[in-house]
């Protein structure tokens, strides 16, 4: 079970909750051909056989299961196979896992096991591991576009999935909000040939709704990800808010971080457009990147209020400085000891703060992302390890708390 701890915990529940009245799935299944998968409809043997090939993967040590982890060319995909055998239905819920700059698939292998633990006929886990290492340098569009060819290739792997969600850290939740631009679907869309490629069976069973690389787009929910970016006064809380600092560091981070670098401090000028994340707050012509953040029944910023020197907590939690909730508002919650804020924000709080807004204009690149990402509504969840010894790691700490 998930560490009555961890921030996770309530990302684990949002998935638990989001449901939508869907037709039967037929039961189906799939046969192991060394890491290629074939459906298949399971007739007595092949139930036997996903029974056996469970006991192979790692074991539920109070013994009431296994999950199955599918590594492939893409990711890897985990589920809990002896349930999905015994019910005869395949989870319809993919849950995507991004991880962040250097980071890898391993990143998520707890949380990913907590959340089929959790709910193991519900989801399917795929930990995404086209962007590692080094590789998260490359720039969020380049990852981006990874992440969205990695997708496809999982929906079209597993065709049962009605559903979508992502859950990515860090540097992994711009490179999200750039690959559901590109997944993104508007409906009704049909064309002359037919179906878009890109859309599975089970989509012509849906309303008329957008979708996300065919699937109803469910949870966007993000740790620790700097939405404004990193140049901001106090948005690489290590250098102490220090400003020739930041000036310096905004210069520099390329040297490092190469184009992602660039993206982060706002200092790409590709073609002589605006920054890229700048450019991510609006739709445009070709990604529509707002419209795609719409999609989904909900979007939740995870954020560290304190001891995360790596991202602040105003471009994770999206919020103006002044916007931050104060020491003395932040407060436990009696189930989740280190969450300490919860802002839920309706359809009517965003329009109003956008109105209230309008007319004090400004030009500053951070304001600008802001109002763009606050055209949707978005939950804030503040974190805080103040009392665990994680708490100087605090940036990786809230992705998952290991007991």
């Amino acid at each position: 079970m998930i560490s009555a701890n961890s921030p996770l915990a309530t990302a684990v529940s949002a998935l638990a909750t989001a449901k939508s009245n869907l037709a039967p799935i037929p039961p189906r299944g799939y046969r192991n051909l060394g890491f290629r998968l074939s459906s298949q409809r399971f007739g007595p043997s092949e139930m036997d056989l996903v029974r056996k090939v469970t006991r192979g993967c790692f074991g539920d040590r109070a013994g009431k299961g296994w999950m199955v982890e599918v590594e492939s060319m893409g990711g890897e995909d985990v589920f809990d196979a002896v349930v999905a055998a015994e019910a005869k239905v395949f989870p319809e819920h993919l849950v995507i896992m991004v991880n962040g700059i250097v980071g890898s698939a391993a990143d998520w292998k707890y949380a990913a096991e907590q959340f089929v633990k959790k709910l193991p006929d519900k989801v399917i886990v795929h930990r995404s591991e086209c962007n590692y290492s080094t590789l998260t340098f490359n720039g969020v569009d380049l990852m981006g576009e990874r992440l969205a060819d990695e997708v496809l290739a999982v929906v079209k792997r597993w065709p049962e999935v009605r559903k979508i969600s992502f859950v990515a850290h860090s540097l992994g939740g711009l490179v999200a909000r750039y690959a559901v631009a590109r997944l993104y679907e508007p409906f009704p869309k049909m064309e002359s040939s037919g179906l878009s490629v890109n859309h599975s069976v089970q989509s012509l069973e849906q309303p008329y709704e957008d979708r996300i690389a065919g699937l109803e787009p469910m949870n966007f929910i993000t740790f620790a990800t700097p939405h404004l970016g990193s140049r901001g006064h106090k948005q690489l809380p290590f250098l102490c808010g220090l400003p020739f600092l930041e000036k310096r560091a905004s210069q520099t981070a390329h040297w490092i971080a190469g184009r992602s670098g660039k993206h982060l401090f706002l200092t790409d000028s590709d073609d002589g457009r605006p920054p890229l994340l700048l450019q991510m707050v609006n739709d445009s012509d070709d990604l529509k990147f707002i419209s795609a953040l719409r999609s989904f029944k909900r979007r939740v910023a995870y954020a560290n209020a304190n001891y995360d020197h790596v991202v602040g907590w105003s471009t994770s939690s999206i919020r103006r400085q002044d916007e931050l909730p104060k020491i003395n508002h932040l407060v436990k919650d009696e189930k989740y000891p280190h969450i300490v804020y919860i802002e839920r924000e309706t359809t009517d709080d965003f329009h109003n703060k956008a109105s209230s807004i309008a007319g004090d204009q400004t030009t500053d690149i951070e304001e600008e992302m802001i109002q763009g990402l606050t055209q949707v509504p978005w939950e804030r969840v503040d974190v805080s390890f103040h009392k665990s010894r994680q708490r100087y790691v605090a940036h990786n700490t809230i992705q998952t708390y290991m007991p």
